[in-house]
């Protein structure tokens, strides 16, 4: 029995990779299981027994996605991105980070699937998407805290600094995702930045 749900656990991780990627190749978590299974080797019926429903699937995209962007987090925190001696030193440094990383144009299908999800969220709140808006949001604040003093965290005015610094970086992202402009969308997130280094 256990060499059987051994065999199921590793299929369910496999497929899951592989329709992650297709998801991200179509920028979107909701879609028809048919093309899906079709492009990925499987079938429906395998995709809806190992993973229970659609839903299932869904949730199991997001919770992958999400998986990308605590890894984006844990290296930020860790300080990789600075060199092995050095670390990101306030928000406006982290800031800087965290745009390169986003307007990476590599990272544009995950991106555009971490939207979707976040969008689905918030207009069907109870389906498979329900709380990722909200998880995503709460991810990035408590690392942007870690980027202020430690003193001053727990302020109202650290937390709407923080709060206005991943509206910026957020809204910058659906602009840069809309109109591929590089270029307009990082001088505007660097003018934010240069003012929250000067405070």
């Amino acid at each position: 029995m256990s060499s059987q749900v051994t065999v199921r656990s590793a299929r369910r991780a496999e497929l899951l990779e592989f329709a992650y990627e297709y998801a991200m190749q179509h920028g979107r978590t909701d879609m028809s299981l048919r093309p899906m299974a079709a492009a990925i080797g499987s079938s429906p019926r395998v995709l809806l027994y190992l993973f229970g429903s659609k839903d299932g699937l869904i949730r199991a995209l997001l919770a992958r996605a999400r998986a990308d962007e605590l890894r984006l987090l844990a290296e930020l925190r860790a300080g990789q991105h600075a060199g092995p001696d050095q670390r990101a030193d306030g928000l406006a440094e982290a800031g800087e980070w965290i745009w390169s990383w986003l307007s990476n144009e590599a990272r544009r299908p995950l991106l555009r699937l971490w939207l979707d999800g976040y969008a689905r969220s918030l207009s069907q709140p109870n389906g498979p998407w329900a709380d990722f808006g909200r998880s995503t949001v709460q991810d990035w604040l408590s690392l942007l805290a870690e980027f202020q003093p430690s003193s001053e965290r727990s302020s109202a005015a650290s937390l709407a600094e923080r709060t206005l610094l991943l509206a910026v970086l957020r809204g910058a992202l659906l602009d840069l995702l809309g109109t591929d402009d590089v270029a307009r969308t990082t001088a505007g997130v660097q003018r934010h930045l240069a003012v929250l280094q000067a405070s």
